[in-house]
């Protein structure tokens, strides 16, 4: 079994990466499966907030017991290796392919631990224009409110440091593709990623299309299947949104401040870049949130979910909510 994983934040175009790369016929991929995170924070590499065990005693528990290992650390990456091994090559053998793809956007923020446990994967780090990025999160999962985004998830803080580090650092066979080189110059990218992987090329994987709908998960529930192929329409519908909302782009200024400069440049939107697209965006409409079924859903508990502590409803969750515990309690 061989291994590609694409490290991306949410957002950046990592679904349309997934879906060009699985129509070659040597590629398998799944809807992100987030086999990593969750074994990243057993206390040894990462730890939770809050957990339903004593996770602070378990974990100094498990580093003791990993110190008293023939091999030490090795063995517990061994362990994690032997779970994470099983079940990829058990889902890959659902096919005739030779490598499974995980682009699961998370595996981003524990790359020092997923570089320990797969040191000889092949890792496309996919990056976009920063705001681009949070345009789309925002638009995609908070109906356009981009201040209720950035309170629930900062991710431009959280992922642009942790992605400029193993992309300076390259502590593992990685090749770092642009969003923007990807969807104007497909086929040559495509033959780059392949080349990278060592497969031979496909060039009919650009219309991914014509291999028929994915499987659905929580990656892209907007736009991706909506074209066969990739198209450039997104790459500067977000310069707009800033150009026509100042409370946004006081935001905007504000999260880039708190990256390092260097940190923005290894993601190839050095400050003297960064904001020309605004400036090119003119009189340019701003884009609309999308509207499907699955925006609707959000909006609707968004809506619910707001001051849903101090709100007549709220209550009403609870008392349901304690039903349903002393029902299900075994």
């Amino acid at each position: 079994m061989a291994l590609v994983f694409v490290i991306s934040p949410p957002r950046a175009g990592s679904t349309l990466l997934q879906r060009m790369m699985g129509a070659h016929a040597e590629v398998f991929t799944h809807p992100e499966p987030h086999l990593i995170s969750p074994i990243a924070h057993l206390g040894v590499y990462g730890n939770v907030d809050k957990a339903p065990y004593d996770h602070i005693n378990a974990a100094e528990a498990l580093k003791a017991f990993i110190a008293d290992l023939p091999n030490g650390e090795q063995d517990y990456l061994d362990a994690l290796r032997s779970y994470t091994d099983t079940l990829y090559g058990r889902m890959l053998s659902t096919s005739e392919c030779s490598y499974f793809l995980d682009k699961t956007p998370a595996n981003a923020l524990v790359l020092q631990f997923l570089e320990r446990l797969y040191p000889d994967a092949k890792y496309v780090v996919l990056t976009r224009h920063p705001l681009a990025v949070f345009s789309s999160y925002a638009n995609s999962f908070f109906n356009g409110d981009w201040q209720a985004a950035h309170e629930f998830n900062p991710i431009l803080e959280r992922y642009v440091p942790a992605m400029a580090r193993f992309i300076r650092e390259r502590p593992v066979p990685l090749l770092h593709v642009a969003y923007e080189d990807l969807v104007m110059q497909p086929e040559s990218q495509l033959e780059r990623i392949f080349a990278f992987l060592g497969l031979e090329h496909d060039p009919s994987a650009v219309e991914y299309g014509s291999t028929g709908p994915a499987k659905k998960g929580l990656g892209d529930p907007i736009t991706v299947d909506n074209q066969g192929r990739p198209v450039t329409a997104s790459i500067a519908k977000w310069a707009a949104e800033l150009a026509h909302d100042a409370d946004k782009r006081r935001l905007a200024e504000a999260m880039i401040d708190r990256i390092d400069e260097a940190d923005l440049a290894v993601w190839q939107w050095p400050s003297e870049a960064l904001w020309a697209p605004i400036e090119a965006a003119g009189a340019a409409p701003a884009p609309k949130p999308p509207r499907n079924n699955y925006t609707l859903q959000r909006r609707i508990m968004l809506a619910l979910k707001k001051d849903i502590h101090s709100r007549p409803h709220g209550k009403l969750v609870k008392r349901v909510k304690y039903y349903c515990d002393v029902l299900l309690r075994e």
